[in-house]
């Protein structure tokens, strides 16, 4: 049986593996290179042979001499003679390796003896430095040291000054990007023309590490804290505060025993010039890493207060030795790691060696790792400390660590605060920058430790090795996870943190959100956090709470003919920084309310925000997580897409459905969700169970009219029937607002009958003569020829997406069926010269209801859909957007918004009633006895359909508008509940499908232009804002 690399390894250091059992496990692998794939060979020397009891032995195997044959001699003579050679090879390399060995020591000699180095130190402290696992001397930077690449001493001093083109052969990519990494450290720049595929960062681009480039790192210290807000006024403004910066990982990086690393960078610190004030400035512990937590039973630190804690901290200590004659540095830190022991009230501390070369400095990136190994089976470990990959210290023995391990305990990087029980408590920063820690359990006895081993560490030697491959790998990820194919005992980290600032999210662009900065943690895709604390109480902006601003505001826009002045270039790039930070805080709002839904309500139809329950009132479906997922891919939620998906392909079944659905509801936001989500993502799951609900859905088409039934039983054998309040009728808006959806699945499907059924409703439909294209909202289909069934007309509810539709048809066929255009624009006709109408005494213009020949002067939330409908209309219109018939509805949709707008901005709330009446004199409307707001999302749709044609900003500030009140009245621990009246602020227990779907879509479109949607020449949005593209465009079966 064969087996890749990965599984090799697998094997080798499982110890329960079958595979190992019989196999010397200290026995060398091979590495192969130039090869495609890392692969592990076995060195053919050895032979595996199994006992009688099922194990393995090994043992050299020498050909066996068979003398009954002169053949078999003969191979066995060829066989010896190959053997011989081989051996004289590897007797000639030998040599001339030893030879370079001597050569190599010889050069280390006459350094030291004539003073080219210094290996002693002040206090006498005497360290031998380790030899690399490869060969590398210590006289060399790590770059030299690089594995496979042997270079001549001369050449490896001036090797920052090789040509791309000089760089052997034989380097692998983890060698260049390291060396890359290296040479920047040292204050050079190269750039490598090759490719660096395995590059998580330069992508083949400059190296990071350089003084030059250290903001490309996490800062951790004291800070002049500067945020971004926006004022009153409405412009930018920046406000400044003192304040801690410091990363909060959500893992406690401590254990029995352990390996850890890290790459920091300490910034100069500003002194004056003379020396005592020097020596007062620098004179406290930067801390590097922390560990330490309140434990009655720790230890008490002379360096950080008494308080008795567990626990370690590793920090840079000031070393002013001899400054004043001349042999000090002031810019000078030895690294030590203080720590507790088991029943020791006194912390003890592993100090860093003085020699010169292995103090830290101001100004430049060090390398640190500190090694915790069990050596004992009483749990005693050597505590070990390397700098820049030589050793810098060493306690070959000390009792058992005293570690944190309650609940509470934290690891933090860049700071150490304890407090003490007095009004105020120290804190100990870095003042500095830290770049790619990774954390290693290394294991130990089962009696101390538990956890599973990451890196196999037995000797001093081993410990050695391991560091300088760490050292080497740099801020390579790749390679530092692949430590292994080095011939390493060492698996992929625990913990892995890059700390490289992409990962960061700069409170500068939170101009709204005070959440906390973010660092994403490699390995497992766990968050750490960026903590920022103030300092003497000084206060960060706070958002305030949202006041309507009241109404009359903006009169400019009630008559639609007001065009903007065009923006200077620097207004404009404020605005849209100011859009793309609300864009992010409306991603958070989703968030939050996907969140509630997750942890309350999953798969189900609907999250009860107030009781923290679920519920399933559209028939069980999943509904709102269905009709939430092109939401989730539009803001980037692409892990809880996935997630989604998931439940769609393992739990979705809708012949499972016990009772009667709406026929036009379950189109719209089921439907039409499984297909937005398969335009987006392709995912042919989505398809799949869009195709089943579609053919459950055609019974309803079975009536005598071929006008569909308004329910349905989705099981097999399910009935199709009309609505219990009126059984006899259909809804003209659930007639009419099928078509886009089951057109669109006709053409991914090549099922041509779901096209045909929806398209033969509205083509009986329009047969039928209606005054001015207007048609009432119900329609006879059980009767054999298909009549009105009333004489109320309504741009509102049960009329509304008729009209839509009948413009997205057209545009979904690519602007082909002229016919639907023509009806559309003779509908819209007779809504502008029947049913518009001016309000007293500001003239807001509205849209009105009929009941024969009675005009009811009432306007509902959903008729507000009209004013962004008019607009699209007119920017699509055949004879153009100058033409008269499409400025007219262009000023009647842009007129319409102002005054959905003023819907929002007069109630206390700053969010509007289900509807209002127009039939007062005295203040243009009042709200109507249905005062709740329901989370609709029609007002915001028209803004966002008038930003994405105009790019006039005041759209977006209508839409932040309405966002700032439902943050401010309709959030709750679990979501968004409605509100039962705009004024008195009480909320409901519910949360429709169709906020997630489209409220906060729409909001969220409103405010980010980096979105793959184009309404114009890609894209039409169903009627509960799920985007799909035209079928020109739609892919095919």
């Amino acid at each position: 049986q064969s087996y890749s690399s990965s599984q090799y390894y697998k094997h080798r250091h499982d110890p329960n593996s079958a595979y190992r059992s019989g196999v010397d496990s200290d026995r060398p692998t091979l590495r192969k290179r130039g090869s495609s794939s890392d692969r592990i060979d076995e060195p053919s020397h050895y032979r595996h042979d199994r006992y009688s009891n099922g194990h393995t032995r090994e043992h050299f195997a020498m050909p066996r001499i068979r003398h009954s044959s002169k053949k078999n001699t003969a191979t066995s003579r060829l066989s010896r003679i190959f053997a011989l050679v081989i051996m004289c090879m590897f007797m000639i390399w030998g040599s001339f390796w030893g030879i370079e060995i001597v050569f190599g020591l010889a050069r280390r000699a006459y350094n030291v003896i004539f003073g080219r180095r210094d290996p002693d130190s002040s206090s006498g402290n005497q360290l031998e430095k380790p030899q690399s696992v490869l060969g590398s001397e210590d006289s060399l930077s790590p770059i030299q040291g690089l594995r496979g690449f042997t270079v001549e001493f001369s050449d490896a001093q001036n090797m920052s000054s090789q040509p791309d083109s000089e760089i052997p052969e034989s380097l692998s990519i983890h060698d260049l990007n390291a060396k890359s990494h290296l040479l920047k450290a040292e204050g050079r720049q190269i750039i490598n023309d090759r490719p660096m595929e395995n590059d998580e960062f330069g992508k083949g681009d400059k190296a990071y590490m350089g003084q030059d480039s250290t903001n490309d790192f996490f800062f951790a210290g004291g800070v002049t804290e500067k945020k971004r807000i926006v004022n009153t006024r409405g412009s930018i403004e920046t406000i400044s505060y003192p304040a801690h910066s410091y990363a909060l990982l959500p893992a406690l990086l401590d254990s029995n025993p352990f390996a850890i690393s890290i790459w920091i960078f300490l910034s100069p610190l500003k002194k004056k010039k003379e020396k005592d004030v020097m020596l007062e400035d620098n004179h406290l512990p930067r801390v590097i890493v922390s560990t330490r937590s309140r434990n009655h039973r720790g230890c008490n630190s002379d360096v950080f207060g008494e308080s008795s804690a567990s626990g370690f901290v590793l920090y840079a200590q000031p070393y002013h030795h001899d400054i004043e004659e001349g042999d000090g540095d002031a810019n000078a830190y030895q690294i030590v790691l203080e720590y507790a022991l088991a029943g020791d009230k006194l912390c003890r501390a592993l100090i860093g060696s003085n020699k010169k070369d292995l103090l830290v400095r101001e100004g430049q990136w060090h390398h640190v790792t500190v090694f915790a190994t069990q050596i004992s089976n009483e749990g005693d470990e050597r505590i070990s400390l390397y700098i820049n990959g030589d050793l810098a210290g060493r306690k070959a023995q000390e009792p058992r660590r005293f570690h944190s391990s309650k609940p509470e305990s934290k690891t933090t990087v860049g700071r150490y605060s304890m407090h003490d029980g007095s009004s105020s408590s120290k804190s100990f920063d870095l003042g500095g920058r830290v770049g790619m820690l990774s954390f290693w359990e290394t294991g130990g006895d089962p009696l101390y430790s538990t956890i599973s081993k990451r890196m196999k560490i037995l000797s001093e030697s081993d410990e050695d090795h391991v560091v300088r491959a760490i050292n080497r790998a740099a801020f390579d990820t790749r390679a530092i996870q692949e430590l292994s194919l080095q011939g390493l005992t060492v698996k992929e980290p625990t913990l892995l943190y890059t700390f490289d600032g992409r990962n960061e999210k700069e409170t500068t662009n939170e101009l709204y959100s005070e959440s906390l900065r973010l660092v994403s943690e490699v390995m497992s895709g766990r968050n750490g956090t960026i903590m920022t604390d103030l300092i003497d109480g000084m206060p960060a902006h706070q958002r305030q709470a949202f006041i309507a601003q009241g109404p009359n505001r903006y009169p400019e826009y009630k008559d639609g003919t007001f065009v903007p002045p065009k923006l200077k270039e620097s207004k404009r790039q404020e605005l849209n920084e100011i859009a793309r930070a609300r864009s992010g805080v409306v991603k958070k709002a989703m968030q939050h309310a996907w969140s509630g839904y997750k942890k309350y309500a999953f798969g189900r139809d609907e999250l009860l925000p107030l009781s923290n329950g679920g519920q399933d009132n559209w028939g069980g479906m999943g509904t709102t997580l269905v009709d939430s997922l092109s939401t989730l891919w539009i803001v980037g939620m692409k892990e809880e897409f996935w997630e989604a998906r998931d439940w769609v392909r393992d739990y979705l079944d809708f012949g499972k459905v016990d009772k009667g659905v709406s026929v036009f509801e379950t189109t719209i936001r089921n439907l039409g969700g499984l297909l937005s989500a398969y335009d987006l993502s392709g995912d042919k799951v989505f398809l799949e169970k869009a195709d089943d609900l579609g053919m459950r859905l055609r019974r309803a088409f079975e009536s005598r009219t071929g006008i569909p039934y308004g329910e349905i039983e989705l099981f097999d054998g399910g009935r199709a029937y009309n609505t219990g309040w009126h059984p006899n009728e259909a809804v003209l808006s659930e007639i009419g607002t099928l078509q886009v959806e089951f057109r669109y699945l006709a053409k991914v499907t090549g099922k041509s009958e779901y096209a045909t059924d929806v398209m033969r409703a509205l083509d009986e439909l329009l047969k039928l003569d209606a005054e001015s294209g207007l048609y009432p909202t119900f329609i006879h289909n059980t009767k054999q020829e298909l009549s009105f069934g009333n004489n109320e007309i309504s741009i509102g509810a049960m009329g509304d997406s008729f009209y839509e539709y009948l413009l997205k048809v057209w545009l979904q066929g690519g602007k082909k069926e002229m016919k639907y255009r023509r009806m559309y624009d003779k509908s819209i006709n007779g809504i502008l010269d029947k049913l518009v109408h001016m309000s007293r005494p500001n003239y807001l213009t509205y849209v009105a209801e009929r009941k024969g020949d009675r005009v009811i002067h009432k306007m509902d939330h959903l008729s507000c859909f009209l004013g962004g409908n008019l607009a699209l209309g007119a920017y699509t219109h055949p004879d153009g957007l100058d033409s008269r018939i499409a400025q007219r509805q262009l000023k009647t949709g842009k007129q319409l918004a102002y005054t959905c707008y003023q819907m929002y901005a007069r109630s206390k709330s700053g969010l509007s009633p289900e509807y209002v009446k127009f039939d007062t004199a005295r203040d243009d409307f009042v709200k109507g006895h249905a005062p709740y707001f329901i989370l609709r999302p029609e007002t915001s749709e028209t803004f966002y359909i008038l930003y994405h044609l105009t790019k006039d900003p005041i759209y977006r500030e209508w839409g932040w508008e309405i966002f700032q009140a439902i943050e401010e009245y309709c959030k709750t621990d679990a979501g968004y509940a409605a509100i039962r009246d705009v004024d008195t602020m009480k909320q409901d227990n519910r949360m429709e499908s169709f906020f997630l779907a489209e409220t906060l879509k729409y909001l969220y479109l409103l405010q980010d232009d980096t979105n793959e949607i184009d309404l114009l020449t890609r894209h039409v949005f169903n009627t509960e804002a799920h985007p799909l593209r035209l079928l020109s465009l739609a892919p095919n079966p």
